[in-house]
């Protein structure tokens, strides 16, 4: 019998509906083509993203700046979606041992072969519980069936790690050009708009410029081990990191005193 990772998610962090989906995304790709100054940037073929994993109201526009992006790069044959476990305590990281991945567009197929090669190379935990309700990496899969049907995914959980060791893990990944990497996170949670957008901006800057230091001193992030380490992973292999969008919860909500920053980028 299959082994399904459930959509613990669907209708409340994102609509349950294809279709619904669909239309948002609509919205903002037109959004997006009417406004970019550079089309150029949605032409790049990243080899590993950054998106945020919010409410899509909220986060939506920004993520999807990255995940079109990604069938551009016509190498893909998986991806491998890292996010910070928000719900359980793990001290490792948890691997995702199922079959299928549940999104609103059917079922994204896991890569179990790979995930036994990751499995012989580094030493993973399987915590159900941390799986079933993660928004960080789940809401990240729709997007991957959305416009890249026909890849597989593996999802890794992580916990109370240190960097270097998910850096490794990275580029271990990113040695194999037929797999992309995903990185979830937000930003800084719950600052007066001001104070947001200057934490922020040194988390945009740490990213930019991968500037390590930066991002541990100063960089506010939900999912900030895996933002160091994709940045140590892109200065091991020269990838040059693209910033795409930033924006925060106030432009949707208003709400310019308790403010989440959100922002995508493109390893390319």
């Amino acid at each position: 019998m299959e082994r399904i990772r459930k959509a613990g998610n669907k209708n409340r962090f994102y609509p349950g509906s294809a279709a619904q989906i669909d239309e948002m995304i609509a919205y903002w790709n037109t959004v997006t083509e009417e406004n970019i100054k550079d089309k150029n940037l949605l032409r790049l073929k990243p080899e590993a993203i950054i998106s945020p994993h919010a409410g899509y109201v909220y986060s939506g526009f920004t993520a999807n700046m990255a995940h079109r992006l990604l069938p551009n790069n016509k190498l893909i044959k998986r991806a491998i979606v890292i996010g910070p476990s928000h719900h359980v305590y793990i001290e490792s990281i948890s691997i995702s041992e199922y079959d299928l991945y549940e999104t609103p567009y059917g079922f994204l197929e896991i890569d179990t072969a790979y995930m036994d090669v990751l499995k012989l190379n580094f030493d993973f935990e399987f915590s159900p519980d941390a799986h079933f309700l993660e928004h960080s990496t789940e809401t990240q899969m729709p997007f991957i069936k959305r416009y890249n049907p026909g890849i597989k995914v593996i999802e890794l959980i992580y916990g109370n790690i240190h960097y270097d060791t998910l850096a490794k893990i990275i580029s271990f990944i990113l040695a194999d050009k037929t797999n992309a990497v995903v990185i979830s996170t937000d930003l800084s949670h719950f600052h007066p708009l001001e104070v947001a957008e200057k934490i922020d901006s040194n988390c945009l800057i740490g990213v930019k410029e991968k500037d390590i230091a930066l991002l541990l001193q100063k960089c506010e992030a939900c999912g900030k081990t895996g933002m160091v380490a994709i940045t140590k992973a892109a200065k091991a292999f020269d990838l040059t990191p693209v910033l795409l969008d930033y924006r925060t919860s106030a432009d949707v909500s208003k709400d310019t005193e308790r403010v989440v920053g959100y922002m995508s980028a493109a390893f390319i």
